[in-house]
């Protein structure tokens, strides 16, 4: 069992996330400087050197980074083991370095720039520069476990609340000789709920089932909340089709809602809708959830958790590609979220 754990793990780092971009052209941008300064020449004749440096450095990087995107993208389908995976990682680079100096090597400027490169030093330098950041990748990721771990506990413990399931099954004993039927779906929703909220939160879903899971909720809190509670879907510009192949991290909607409901509904005594807007733009999916806000209500804060959590979840998962913000215009409360589609 373990063996198939350590197989399935991507250790091959996401090349197309921005963040990983940005970090790999500084990091060897600011190493060829650091290189050259060293030859103390002079600033005038460093910079020269850095410019023709820095154009031959991030052809082989962004070249790399292509590749090892695509790599990253079969192996989510076809697992492979870790030290293959690592392996992969440096001769990658070296075997961009070897094609991109062959290519260029019959050029004058690059002769000219380059008299004295030594090709097996320099794709050997490229092999031991991507095992460096593949490993680098690789230790940032489990830095980040122990938090997310934590965080995700943290929000478990925020989200089901025990006056939440107390209130809960307290509706539904009340509908079980009225409306037995609907007191039946009510225990199957909240069945299904308390079933995805035990799930790994690092998993992903399709936006179709946490929009289902999220109006199993809502169904379970209307019997509480009752007319106060009012719920506006807006899914701009998607069929369903498209809602069940946009990927998204599991359980993310659930906690923004259920903010709402908590900091916008329940200190209501008379209606108080949420409004609930995704749309897809380009290749980014954006979630606006707007509730009423009361800022001299008595609550607690503990449901900030949920907001720190899914922060620290878009950090891991997408690093900057990622936003959650929050806004408040007059009486409204604004959580808008951005991350990529990974589908």
């Amino acid at each position: 069992m373990k063996k198939d754990e350590e197989k399935s793990e991507l250790l091959i780092p996401d090349c197309c996330n921005l963040g990983i971009v940005v970090r790999v052209l500084v990091s060897s941008n600011l190493l060829v400087l650091l290189c050259l300064m060293a030859r103390g020449q002079g600033w005038a004749q460093n910079f020269q050197d850095f410019v023709e440096t820095s154009m031959l450095v991030e052809s082989i990087c962004l070249l790399s980074l292509l590749f090892l995107c695509g790599f990253r993208r079969v192996l989510e389908r076809e697992p492979a083991s870790a030290w293959m995976q690592r392996i992969v990682c440096g001769t990658v680079p070296a075997l961009v370095c070897y094609v991109v100096i062959f290519v260029l090597g019959d050029l004058e400027w690059f002769a000219y720039s380059f008299p004295n490169l030594d090709m097996l030093l320099a794709i050997l330098f490229c092999f031991v520069i991507g095992l460096g950041f593949q490993h680098y990748f690789e230790l940032r990721t489990k830095a980040f476990s122990p938090a997310l771990g934590e965080a995700r506990l943290q929000a478990l413990q925020a989200r089901i609340r025990p006056h939440f399931l107390f209130n809960s099954l307290n509706a539904v004993l009340s509908l079980i000789r009225t409306e037995p039927r609907r007191a039946e779906t009510a225990l199957e929703d909240l069945a299904d709920l308390f079933r995805a909220l035990m799930r790994d939160t690092r998993n992903m879903s399709t936006l179709a089932d946490e929009i289902i899971l999220c109006k199993q909720y809502l169904a379970i809190e209307k019997i509480r909340l009752g007319d106060r509670l009012e719920v506006d879907w807006q899914l701009q510009e998607l069929q369903q089709i498209e809602l069940s192949a946009t990927k998204v991290p599991a359980l993310l909607l659930q906690p923004l809602i259920e903010n709402a409901i908590h900091y916008g509904v329940e200190p209501a005594t008379n209606l108080a809708p949420i409004c609930i807007s995704i749309q897809k733009s380009l290749d980014k999916i954006e979630v606006k959830v707007i509730n009423n806000y009361y800022p001299h209500a008595q609550l607690s804060k503990g449901n900030h958790m949920a907001l720190d959590n899914i922060r620290q979840r878009l950090k891991l998962l997408y690093d900057i590609e990622a936003q959650l913000q929050t806004s408040q215009t007059d009486d409204k409360f604004v959580v808008q979220l951005t991350f990529p589609d990974k589908s």
